[in-house]
């Protein structure tokens, strides 16, 4: 794979629903401070009790976070990953490794703090996509947060 073009990465960046609301000058900064990360199939993007301060896009393909060899969950394209880290760098919660080839950008955690700082829009994105993956989590115990 590539290094993707700067119009390409904010049409990506803009399908997470965390930037689904921030302006396309705020996206093209975003494109320019991310890395761009690239897995092959079974390559591992962290393990589980890695120190991390970063998230991650998911651009182009499948990954899978997993705790061991048990999956918790599948995530394709506009997902994010790794967000907790970058809000609260503590070691990582679980392991995620690629399915398919995989496009990810990474946001690290000091480029994040100055979007959410300066676009609202942005921290929005974020608590709505945290609150989706807690009631998601619960619905299996009955009761909704």
């Amino acid at each position: 794979m590539t290094s993707t073009a700067p119009h390409d990465k904010i049409q990506r960046l803009r399908r997470a629903s965390i930037f689904a609301s921030t302006p396309d000058n705020v996206l093209a900064a975003v494109a320019d401070a991310v890395e761009e990360v690239q897995l092959a199939p079974n390559q591992q993007l962290f393990a589980k009790g890695d120190h991390g301060t970063s998230m991650y896009v998911i651009a182009a393909g499948l990954v899978r976070v997993h705790i061991g060899d048990q999956t918790v969950v599948e995530l394709s394209e506009g997902e994010i990953v790794g967000e907790l880290a970058a809000l609260d760098p503590e070691p990582r919660s679980a392991s995620v490794s690629a399915i398919d080839p995989s496009t990810l950008y990474q946001i690290e955690q000091s480029t994040l703090h100055s979007l959410m700082a300066e676009h609202p829009e942005v921290v929005q994105g974020i608590v709505k996509e945290l609150a989706r993956r807690l009631r998601v989590t619960t619905a299996p115990y009955g009761f909704s947060i």
